[in-house]
């Protein structure tokens, strides 16, 4: 290379300096004179330009804490140890850890479980046993999983998010639920076992009054994979409060999906406004049942809980096409998408009290047989499972946990449209990040190692498979950093066995049968 084409290329680089130097100048002026002339933000008016990076670094403190600052046992509402054992199970890989555990034993409200001198043998483990619900229907569900995949509708997560969970729930024999949003062609494409979530829009099976069309129902129901239905009563995130999908991210899809208008706020009603008490929600549950022909059951968040009990006696007096053949438990600090602060923080009990209290409901009104009940809320790590199994869940379901297994990072991003890992984003640049055949391998080892894990406990309590597992299995640390057992924390009230739940049924007022 002669001089002259040297000299040239570094007078060009020099130019080339000294213009960008200019330009960046030339911003900070202009962004100088922005600022003081802005009324908006008093951090930018007092000190214009620098104040800028108070904003950005607020915004980006929520990735730094979870990487550098928080202690593996600090954050929320997922901390790092709980996120790390669900990264590895979702990958197959080891999950033994050396030299103690971090976990603060003394902590209020901790679990833990009561291991016997005489675990059991592998060769003396029972095969998980198999549950029937909807035994009264015609088409009724069994499986011998107990771990499976929450709601979470197409529009709140990505397309390549959707097909990697139903395909990794048929590779791992689960069912996964659609969420409110309706059922997508995605659910479908994976094969696997579903149940459709009916919120209080009634999304993919709504009249154009926002009432039941029967023959979307049916259509719906025809699908062979399409195994139960669930009416969506409230959920942890907004308890007293519809679903909301920001309308970013309601595409052209999403919107006929749904039967709503594209790139508006998709907010369901904060109820079904044709049920307002517990016998017209059994009516409602009469009305699926007829019309479908599959397994009803119902989601709640559970605070006031005379409504259940009514329900739940009035139910046993009118027989099983009016009863719920199960009862999804949701806990009041559950919260995949978007929900005011204001009730994700301060409505709903908490799954650790809610779950017995619905348990012994059930069993008080005679109706445990009947009645299934699944536990939903934080439960992404076997400890949480375990201590649901042992109050007396049948099955456990999560949405958090599968978006983990998915590459979710807890960037807190849900309710944009800006995810990072292309879980719950429409922007196709973030969505191609997902791999949804590497994913779904990955839903399925989650699935999976899950269930291994808890048999792992189990077989520590002497339990031949992990629904044998009982309250007297666990107990709960207390103040005094001293535990006690769980049946004695939440005693079992059992059903008077002199006389049916129909005469044990407390006398009350009966409101007339509404119309679907």
């Amino acid at each position: 290379m002669s001089f002259d084409l040297v000299s040239e290329v570094l007078s060009l680089l020099v130019y080339l300096f000294v213009f960008c130097v200019g330009l960046g100048v030339l911003a900070i002026i202009v962004l100088y004179f922005i600022d003081v002339t802005q009324t908006q933000q008093a951090i930018r008016r007092n000190y214009p330009v620098i104040g800028r990076f108070r904003y950005y670094f607020e915004e980006m403190g929520e990735f730094f804490r979870q990487y550098f600052f928080a202690m593996d046992r600090e954050e929320m509402p997922f901390n790092r140890a709980e996120r790390s054992w669900a990264y590895r199970a979702a990958k197959g890989v080891d999950s033994t850890v050396a030299f103690g555990s971090t976990r603060d034993l003394k902590r209020i409200g901790t679990p833990v479980f009561v291991n016997t001198p005489w675990p059991t043998l592998d060769q003396d483990a029972a095969p998980t046993a198999q549950v029937t619900i909807g035994p009264d229907t015609s088409t009724p569900y069994t499986t011998n999983r107990f771990f499976h995949i929450s709601g979470m509708s197409f529009g709140a997560l990505s397309k390549p998010a959707v097909m990697a969970l139903s395909k990794g729930a048929q590779m791992a024999g689960c069912w996964v639920n659609t969420g409110e949003g309706g059922l997508s062609p995605y659910h479908l494409e994976g094969g696997a076992d579903i149940v459709y979530q009916i919120g209080t829009a009634k999304y993919g099976v709504r009249n154009e009054q926002g009432g039941f069309d029967a023959d979307k129902l049916r259509a719906v129901a025809a699908h062979e994979q399409v195994r139960m239905f669930e009416i969506k009563i409230s959920q942890g995130a907004k308890p007293g409060k519809g679903g909301i999908l920001p309308g970013e991210k309601v595409t052209a899809e999403i919107a006929k999906i749904r039967g709503i208008k594209e790139g508006e706020d998709s907010i369901s009603p904060n109820r079904h406004p044709e049920v307002k008490t517990p016998d017209q929600l059994l009516d409602m549950i009469h009305y699926l049942h007829e019309v479908t022909g599959k397994p009803v059951g119902f989601k709640a968040v559970i605070g006031g809980y005379g409504w259940l009990e009514d329900l739940l006696w009035e139910a046993a007096s009118r027989g099983p096409s009016y009863t719920p053949d199960f009862i999804t438990v949701d806990s009041g600090d559950g919260g995949t998408g978007a929900a005011p602060m204001t009730l994700m923080d301060n409505v709903g009990l908490p799954i650790r009290e809610s779950l017995p209290i619905v348990v012994d409901i059930v069993m008080k009104t005679g109706l445990r047989d009947k009645v299934k009940i699944i536990a939903s809320g934080k439960l992404i790590t076997p400890e949480g499972v375990a201590w649901a199994l042992c109050v007396g869940a049948d099955f456990i379901v999560s949405a958090r946990g599968f978006m983990f297994a998915l590459g979710c990072i807890q960037a807190m991003k849900c309710n944009k449209n800006t995810c990072p890992t292309g879980v719950t984003t429409h922007d196709k640049r973030l969505q191609k990040g997902l791999d949804p055949a590497n994913k779904a391998v990955r839903v399925a080892q989650y699935q999976q190692n899950m269930e291994k894990e808890v048999c792992v406990i189990a077989h520590s309590c002497g339990a031949a498979e992990p629904r044998r597992l009982r309250r007297n299995n666990c107990r709960i640390v207390q103040d005094n950093g001293m535990t006690i057992p769980l049946d004695e924390l939440c005693p079992y009230r059992k059903v008077p066995t002199d006389k049916p739940p129909q005469q044990a049924r407390p006398e009350r007022n009966i409101v007339p049968t509404m119309e679907i």
